[in-house]
């Protein structure tokens, strides 16, 4: 019995974000996030990837092959047992080159949430229990902590190197409140190619030396 599919939802662009554009959407204020925890990661130029303890989609849950799935598909083959039944891990699948050339990548999955049975998202310090559990890599943590506006406002991305950032609670939350609990900041024009990545040629990004041939 397969579980039942979910599609992750658009993250919100933050106010300054920008990367925002016509399609997108974007929070006017950040208010939801005013006096709580939260967490922010580095933004990955990659596919978002959802894996449950039987099957693996795209952002698109009926997601058709292509070429720059096939080692995320053999990690799940790997992890998927760990799963629990109803539970789901998101990530992403930065095996192929989309805007960003990665050089020395960990890996070529990096899971940022976990969601149980309930469709809650866990906890951070949980969703990190699961990565060590899993044996999976997650993104870099750039901050966390209590909200702080200036913290945004002092804060360089490196544009040539990095897609953006996405802040998130610390705390569990429903999924009926991603867009209150989830925001990113993207880089302008972050597309810089007029072919989309999947019509185009599979250049896989490079991983670190250490990590070839290894699971992660």
């Amino acid at each position: 019995m397969y579980s039942r599919k979910i599609k992750y939802p658009r993250t919100p662009h933050l106010p300054w974000s920008p990367g925002f554009t016509h399609d997108d959407v974007r929070n006017k204020t950040v208010n939801q996030f005013n006096g709580k925890h939260v967490v922010v990661t580095e933004k990955m130029d990659g596919e978002n990837t959802t894996m449950y303890a039987n099957c693996i989609h795209a952002r698109s849950v009926d997601s058709r092959h292509h070429a720059s799935r096939d080692w995320v598909k053999a990690l799940h083959a790997r992890v998927g047992h760990g799963i629990p039944k109803g539970w789901r891990l998101c990530g992403e699948n930065v095996f192929a080159k989309h805007s960003i050339y990665y050089e020395q990548l960990s890996s070529y999955f990096f899971m940022f949430s976990m969601w149980d049975e309930g469709n809650t998202c866990l906890h951070w310090d949980e969703t990190k229990e699961w990565a060590e559990l899993l044996g999976l890599c997650m993104p870099k943590e750039l901050y966390i902590g209590k909200w702080d506006s200036e913290w945004f406002k002092d804060h360089d991305v490196d544009m040539a190197v990095s897609e953006g950032y996405v802040v998130r609670l610390v705390d569990s939350f429903d999924f009926g409140m991603f867009d209150r609990s989830v925001a990113k900041w993207v880089r302008p024009s972050h597309v810089s190619t007029d072919k989309h990545w999947m019509h185009a040629e599979v250049v896989p990004n490079k991983l670190c030396r250490r990590d070839k041939g290894e699971n992660k």
